[in-house]
């Protein structure tokens, strides 16, 4: 129970909370803060079970960033002689010692980390070492699966992404043609795996057969919204091209190449014009 949620009912009520009943005939203080208005016995309130500052197992309605378990990226609040705290949106910062620690934590700095419940101590504690956590995972992702990524640190090639809480991927800065930012949770592709079992993702999905068709409908339409026509064509800027089309120059080059095959649009030194009658 410690590190989850549960529905537990009111057993009783005192000047400084209510007790819920918990496993066992055991009873689970939740706080007055934290006590719903109207609150009666027998009335069922759903927590988040952790242990206090002085070890004694205690219940909140705060909602934590993540449970035992889970991953979050999480910013450090103060660091010690035996490790850091980092909040984690509960009353108590979650603790990751030195130990669980990449390298040395930073006060303000943001780290992924992984919620776990330390045997020893039934404390709830966080390890940035992620690669141990996901070592013996066995996955079975595919190229040009459609995934959930959480974005965590940035290096010189990219962002470093947490894969659907089961592995790590890297997507590169080269192929990221809008705003983003570390923590920020997003769809992407599996765009390539490697020999080694290391994961590349793009943001875009790849390959012209999955993409172009989708892509080509979205820019008729667009034209057709804009009176058939767009200033932009292959000797835009990327960040134009994103900026209006939400595409990569890659996708648009190709996009644009498939139409004017087609005889659907002409290309211009302005831009791209929609041939009149396809309107």
């Amino acid at each position: 129970m410690i590190g989850q949620f549960a529905e537990l009912k009111v057993a009783k009520i005192v000047d400084f909370g209510v007790y819920l009943q918990g496993e066992d005939e055991s009873l689970i203080l939740l706080p007055t803060r934290y006590v719903p208005l109207k609150t009666q016995l027998d009335d069922t309130i759903k927590v988040f079970i952790y242990r206090d500052s002085e070890n004694r197992i205690i219940a909140t309605t705060l909602i934590p960033y993540a449970t035992v378990g889970e991953f979050a990226y999480l910013k450090v609040k103060t660091v010690n002689n035996l490790g850091a705290f980092l909040d984690w949106g509960i009353a108590k910062d979650l603790f990751v010692p030195f130990s669980e620690q990449r390298d040395n934590m930073q006060v303000d700095y943001s780290y992924l980390i992984f919620v776990y419940l330390d045997n020893a101590s039934e404390r709830i504690v966080g390890t940035a070492k992620i690669e141990n956590v996901l070592r013996d995972v066995e996955t079975t992702y595919e190229e040009g699966d459609e995934v959930e990524i959480l974005i965590t640190r940035r290096n010189d090639m990219g962002y470093q992404v947490l894969i659907g809480n089961d592995s790590l991927g890297m997507l590169y800065q080269n192929e990221i043609f809008e705003p983003v930012r570390s923590g920020d949770i997003r769809k992407a592709y599996i765009k390539k795996i490697r020999p080694d079992g290391k994961i590349d993702v793009s943001l875009q999905r790849q390959g012209y057969v999955n993409e172009i068709p989708q892509a080509g409908e979205q820019l008729l339409a667009l034209l057709k919204k804009e009176d058939g026509f767009l200033p932009v064509n292959d000797k835009s800027s990327p960040e134009d091209i994103y900026s209006l089309l939400n595409m990569s120059k890659k996708n648009f080059k190709k996009t644009v190449g498939l139409l004017y095959k087609q005889k659907l649009i002409t290309i211009e030194d302005s831009g791209i014009f929609l041939v009149k009658g396809k309107k």
